[in-house]
């Protein structure tokens, strides 16, 4: 299991996501969909059909 700190949020993509896009990618779509920092330790959650 990985420890999470307690004040880390947790950010669920709804839709369904390319996995095959990369990290890079899926970095961009946390910075300009959901307006967050992608380095900022909380954590982004993508979905693959």
């Amino acid at each position: 299991m990985i420890p999470v700190p307690s004040n880390t949020r947790v950010w669920l993509a709804t839709g369904v996501t390319d996995m095959r896009r990369g990290f890079n990618t899926l970095a961009a779509q946390a910075e300009q969909v959901l307006a967050e920092d992608p380095y900022s330790g909380h954590m982004f959650v993508f979905r693959d059909p």
